[in-house]
């Protein structure tokens, strides 16, 4: 079944699951002027659900991925589109800033949103030999094709409805398609078939140990977002401050997410070609 039309339509479902659940991370930033109003914070209380989000994010991708190894990746995404259904809902109805809070980082962070991104990534290697740089691009830009939607769409259900309604809107939506979703993806992949043998192709042979090679990418991945997070997660404020408005701050986030499903695109034709490590140099570099 690998690279086969079953994997294709399989990523498909993964990159909708993705996309679905990637709102975590894109909520909460354009709901972020209109939280802070609301608990009458300051921006720095008012951005600590997206810190603890991606704190519980962090830790859950880790937990999340061991139960996929053991279980497949279907139950844990069942359980975290459940989960993050739960958190929005618990959002929307949050009385103080610590419920809402609370609520991001274990229930949308931790326990959601984290299934629905490293785990699927990592069973999208499992079904792709030939074409698996640009299979994973695909499924890892669900996330950035979140946020090229999402933060429209929060704004306008904002709007229309205020934050606690859309909030609670998001949660129904979550369970009603993670939920069943899922159940498309039970089936699991041979591990034997998606190996570079399999695909006749000799293994890249990299003179470190995989732990340390997995530490010097989880160091970078980190020196990457930090730099990247700031902008993204203030932006929305930021032109409200300036007299733009949130709408427009919304929609400047769109488009830098656009701009990153198309990098993340390319960057999955590049490695096919030569290769990951020379892929991540040369985006390291620019």
């Amino acid at each position: 079944m690998v690279d086969s039309a079953y994997a294709w339509a399989r990523l498909g479902i993964a990159l909708i699951v993705c996309t679905i659940g990637g709102v975590g991370f894109w909520s909460v930033v354009v709901a972020l002027p209109a939280v802070q109003a609301e608990f009458g914070v300051d921006r720095g209380a008012a951005s600590l659900p997206y810190t603890l989000t991606m704190l519980g994010y962090a830790a859950g991708g880790v937990l999340m991925g061991r139960l996929a190894d053991r279980v497949g990746v279907a139950r844990p995404i069942a359980f975290g589109g459940a989960m993050l259904g739960l958190g929005y809902i618990a959002s929307g109805l949050s009385g103080a800033l610590w419920q809402f809070i609370l609520a991001h980082g274990v229930l949308i962070g931790l326990l959601g949103s984290s299934s629905t991104f490293g785990p699927l990534v990592a069973d999208t290697t499992l079904w792709f030999n030939r074409h698996r740089g640009v299979a994973v691009a695909v499924c890892a830009s669900g996330n950035y094709l979140a946020g090229t939607i999402w933060p429209a769409v929060v704004q306008s259900l904002i709007s229309a409805f205020g934050w606690r309604w859309t909030h609670i809107g998001i949660g129904l939506f979550c369970i009603a398609t993670v939920l069943p979703l899922s159940l498309l993806l039970r089936r699991r992949a041979s591990l034997e078939a998606a190996t570079p043998a399999a695909a006749g192709r000799a293994p890249v042979i990299v003179p470190v140990s995989p732990n340390a090679l997995q530490a010097l990418l989880t160091i970078a991945g980190l020196a990457c977002c930090i730099a990247m997070s700031m902008p993204q997660v203030h932006i929305v404020a930021y032109c409200g401050d300036l007299g733009y408005g949130v709408a427009r701050g919304a929609e400047m986030l769109s488009l830098m997410l656009g701009f990153g499903v198309i990098s993340r695109l390319g960057s999955g034709f590049i490695a096919d070609r030569i290769g990951g490590l020379p892929t991540l140099l040369v985006g390291s570099a620019l």
